[in-house]
């Protein structure tokens, strides 16, 4: 069915300082049909409502679809052209590893945390019975928006709603699915211990920028190997990352959850291979040294005329 004016989920929104992750996946031998019409309707109803409880504040919710899903559920088909189970990228000595995931949830707030968990529940009660939550990632905002290496994330985003528009959803290139977005998610735990036991200049020779400043070295300074170098395929090919870190203090689980909305999966499939396998091979991303991917799974994020549709 083609939509003449698809209304997108709320993919475009900038973060706010509050954030909850969810990645569930379907009991086998289970009827789920039914559940995923509820948590469809479920969604259109989360994002209704707080747009009118919380006019001031951003709250939202947004749900990505996995490939194996998409089949299980008997959604449209064709499906999404970039719709795929993400395969692993290995390179001589880190992996973008491969995990499952059937559906994830993108929960939202600049002030209120507390939006963020009634949400998270609401969506439990109705998943609970046919799925299992696999992945829980409580986001906050750190200082100026800093990841917990203590570096300005996210600074080569696009701006503008036209711009985050363009890299951000599908469009004229696959009509059914215009407006839609291909989410890309990673949680990276760090080893904070080895990263800062290098000194100033070492760190930002990792990140190719400046600590405190956020500034960019010049290309003929910043190392090949620096993150900003390897991970920037170049401005006709962006994503909108919504990174948040996380932290847990009594298992010392540092991180950074890796979320990008893109137009085509092909862009991030590009970053990715620059970042684990190089160019030139072995040129890989010096930050990598230093944070492990623990998860990797691909969906795509459906318009919200499609959820009407699918509840």
């Amino acid at each position: 069915m083609l939509y003449t004016d698809p209304t997108p989920q709320n993919v475009l929104d900038y973060h706010g300082n509050n954030t909850l992750f969810m990645v569930w996946n379907f009991k086998d031998d289970v009827d789920v049909k039914a559940a995923f019409q509820r948590i469809c309707a479920l969604v259109i109803n989360l994002n209704h409502s707080a747009d009118v409880r919380f006019q001031d504040d951003s709250e939202s919710c947004v749900m990505g679809i996995g490939h194996e899903a998409w089949l299980r559920l008997q959604l449209p088909e064709p499906l999404p052209k970039e719709l795929e189970n993400f395969a692993p990228v290995a390179g001589g000595k880190h992996t973008a590893v491969a995990t499952r995931g059937d559906l994830h949830f993108h929960l939202r707030s600049f002030n209120n945390r507390g939006i963020c968990y009634d949400m998270a529940a609401a969506i439990s009660d109705v998943l609970a019975p046919v799925a299992v939550c696999v992945e829980e990632v409580h986001g906050f905002r750190y200082w100026d928006g800093r990841s917990i290496l203590g570096f300005v994330d996210g600074t080569e985003n696009p701006h503008g709603e036209k711009e985050r528009a363009y890299f951000g959803l599908v469009g004229d290139s696959d009509p059914a699915y215009k407006g839609g977005s291909y989410l890309f998610v990673q949680k990276y735990i760090h080893d904070l211990k080895a990263f800062k036991a290098l000194s100033l200049p070492e760190q930002e020779a990792v990140f190719g920028r400046h600590k405190a400043s956020d500034v960019e070295m010049p290309d003929d300074v910043k190392p090949k190997n620096s993150h900003s170098a390897v991970a920037n395929v170049g401005d006709d090919f962006k994503v909108i990352r919504d990174n948040m870190p996380f932290g847990n203090m009594g298992s010392n689980e540092m991180g950074t959850y890796f979320i990008a909305y893109a137009s085509t999966f092909s862009t991030l499939k590009k970053m990715l291979n620059k970042m684990f396998i190089g160019e030139p091979e072995g040129n890989y991303d010096r930050l990598l040294d230093f944070s492990t991917a623990k998860t990797g799974s691909l969906f795509f994020v459906p318009t919200l005329d499609m959820l009407d549709d699918f509840s």
